[in-house]
């Protein structure tokens, strides 16, 4: 018979161990996430992996990441790069784009797999065609500067686009350069000041110098010292050099 004084944070958790016992992925994982957290027992890194590989054993796809993380850092788990890769790959060919996303940036860098550009790039595009955001903005650098694949300008603006979309700011201030000169996009100064305005908002510094060389010079958007100023300030603050340069400020805060 149930208490009714127990509290029900603990009884969710009693349940969750006894599926968990039972042989359910799921519970599997969520109880590794809360020993990992420490949310509702007590924080057990071991115990987290220990749930972990036993949900990842049964095919869940994020437990594998995560222990695959846990496998990278020594978290709970003896440091086992080879083991990581294991799990990581198990994941990613499953179609977990985040594992995708970091073996790509193994295969980049040459992390326990072989330094492979291309190898790279095949990864960053099956996370980015499902819709991960930094795996989009690095497959657009990729074409950009034709690392891992042929370089094409206009192939990497599809994917700043996507990423700059998803709200990504170094994307939007990119994407904004390339409408200003024209590179893999049609020449469009209001695109161009649209997407670097984008970029300004969210605290880049390139975009909010930039964003006041057009407010200066009326390029994509009506002609304004005064907002040319408001634009080179936020950037100086920042510690932007030539913003500085132009406004006397040296003094970095508050942007």
């Amino acid at each position: 018979m149930t208490d009714p004084n127990a509290n029900p944070e603990n009884q969710d958790i009693d349940h969750l161990h006894l599926a968990a016992k039972q042989g359910e992925a799921n519970a599997q994982f969520k109880l590794g996430t809360l020993y990992e957290s420490g949310e509702g027992v007590a924080e057990s890194a071991a115990e987290a992996a220990k749930w972990y590989r036993k949900a990842a054993s049964l095919g869940h796809v994020e437990a594998r990441h995560h222990l695959s993380r846990l496998y990278a850092t020594g978290k709970g788990v003896q440091e086992n790069d080879a083991e990581a890769m294991k799990w990581l790959r198990m994941a990613a060919e499953q179609g977990h784009a985040p594992a995708q996303f970091v073996l790509s940036y193994r295969h980049y860098i040459g992390k326990g797999v072989s330094k492979d550009a291309a190898e790279a790039a095949k990864w960053a595009r099956e996370a980015a065609d499902r819709g991960y955001m930094d795996a989009q903005h690095c497959l657009g650098c990729m074409y950009h500067d034709g690392v891992g694949v042929q370089k094409d300008a206009a192939e990497a603006a599809t994917w700043f686009r996507r990423a700059a979309e998803q709200g990504r700011p170094d994307s939007q201030y990119i994407l904004g350069t390339m409408y200003y000169v024209g590179k893999g996009v049609r020449k469009d100064f209001a695109e161009s000041a649209k997407w670097t305005r984008k970029a300004a908002e969210q605290g880049h510094a390139d975009a909010q110098f930039y964003l006041g060389i057009m407010y200066e010079t009326g390029e994509g958007v009506p002609q304004s010292a005064a907002e040319a100023m408001k634009w080179y300030r936020k950037a100086a603050r920042q510690g932007h050099p030539e913003a500085q340069g132009l406004t006397g400020i040296t003094d970095t805060g508050e942007n």
